[in-house]
């Protein structure tokens, strides 16, 4: 049965048939999924989601595709782990990491959206995808086009780090630099969308792909025994996968596979990023568009799409948003490296660096239980890192040596404490 009905406009609600399409023609605002709830109601229960294999997929009547999935069939359902040792350091009882620094195939959640929108494009029969990226969406694309027989574009920043170029170029991808910051790459994007006809998974299949991130609410709710969390903290950049998070808690609600929806959700941004925090913190009613200037890479979109619909989503929950110094970004993913040996890209200290720092306000309570999502592997931004973890001691292959540098520990690099200083030294 097909359970998507529409594409319909979030300002004036305008319907439109389901098509590539993202923006409506009266308003200019954005499209997103219709879905018939009384079926998916009718039809998806807890037992049937249970029989299904760990993935994704098994939610699939609440995702937009109109037959089975093509591609990226084993992504998804990545560990939702219980972090006593961060929770310690932080000063809270109860904590979680969503992991999707493991996801399949290229460690980011960007796999969900691409899985999503790389079979959506096949139904529609393009024959060529494309995206504009900050790094995680190009591996994604560039690996998944790949392995679904797709000719692949992908369109990024000139300055991105370059292990993420390289995690991009092995595909075989056609990968194209831009003089310029990840909101010109946009711009240019959906100019050659306008001209050549292919699927741009972040333009024209923009409210398909979109809906990939709720998956990830789906699995915290499913791995929480069908219940949200009263905490949660999502990094940001365009603002899409808070806003999905919000909206996958909402829907299981509405269909009744969860009792009750009480999560407030949080926001987290680089300082030198941080249009949705900034017009959040000061009540404003739009955000203002920004220069990016942080080592977080990955959420550097100074004039984020989602902004808007996720300053909204934090503030109808109860929830806040907080930004981090480039120094406490590389705090965060230290710490989390080395209380849960879990090593996080740089969107990654953003979340745990926010986290300790909404805790540290009071705005999350210690004795309610918290998750944090864990959006890409450090693997792929160790640039960030290389430089600030010091050198390792070298001796001989000589017992004495060895017993003489234990003596002191002089000899080993400091790690990190949640207030960026050394735990030892």
């Amino acid at each position: 049965m097909i359970y998507t009905k529409a594409l319909k406009c979030r300002e004036c609600g305008q319907e439109y048939p389901k098509t590539p399409t993202h923006v409506c023609e009266f308003c200019f605002g954005p499209l997103e999924v219709v879905y018939d709830y009384e079926a998916i109601r009718r039809d998806l229960t807890l037992e049937k989601i249970a029989s299904r294999p760990p993935n994704m997929w098994r939610y699939k009547e609440l995702l937009p595709l109109d037959s089975d999935p093509t591609i990226g069939k084993q992504v998804g359902f990545t560990p939702l782990r219980k972090s006593n040792r961060l929770a310690k350091k932080l000063g809270v009882e109860e904590l979680y990491i969503k992991n999707d620094a493991v996801n399949y195939p290229t460690l980011s959640f960007k796999d969900r959206v691409v899985s999503v929108a790389l079979s959506k494009a096949r139904e529609f029969g393009f024959k060529t995808v494309a995206c504009a990226s900050t790094g995680n969406l190009a591996n994604s694309v560039a690996a998944n086009a790949a392995a679904g027989d797709f000719e692949s574009f992908v369109f990024i920043p000139y300055d991105l780090e370059p292990t993420k170029v390289l995690g991009t170029m092995i595909y075989g991808t056609n990968l194209v630099g831009i003089h310029g910051t990840y909101d010109e790459v946009n711009r240019l994007c959906s100019e050659i969308a306008g001209k050549h006809k292919w699927a741009f998974v972040n333009i024209n299949m923009r409210p398909y792909y979109a809906e990939g991130s709720k998956s990830m609410g789906y699995e915290i709710a499913e791995q929480l025994g069908w219940k949200t969390p009263r905490h949660i903290v999502v990094p940001m950049a365009s603002g899409s996968l808070l806003t999905k998070i919000d909206k996958a808690f909402g829907e299981l609600h509405k269909i009744g596979l969860i009792r009750e929806n009480n999560a407030k959700i949080y926001g987290a941004q680089a300082t030198g990023c941080s249009p949705i925090s900034t017009a959040v913190k000061n009540k404003w009613d739009i955000f203002k568009p920004v220069k990016p200037n942080t080592i977080a890479k990955s959420l550097a979109i100074g004039n984020p799409a989602d902004g808007f619909y996720a300053a909204r989503s934090i503030t109808q929950t109860g929830g806040w948003c907080e930004d981090i110094t480039d120094e406490e970004v590389i705090a965060g993913i230290r710490l989390l490296a080395e209380t849960e040996g879990i090593f996080a890209e740089t969107a990654g200290g953003v979340t745990v660096g926010v986290a300790k720092k909404l805790i540290e306000e009071g705005r999350i309570p210690k004795n309610e239980s918290v998750v944090l999502c864990i959006t890409g592997n450090g693997l792929k931004t160790q640039e960030a890192v290389v430089d600030k973890l010091g050198k390792p001691p070298i001796i001989k292959p000589s017992l004495s040596e060895f017993e003489e540098l234990i003596k002191n520990k002089g000899g080993f690099p400091p790690s990190a404490d949640p207030k960026g200083g050394p735990l030892r030294g």
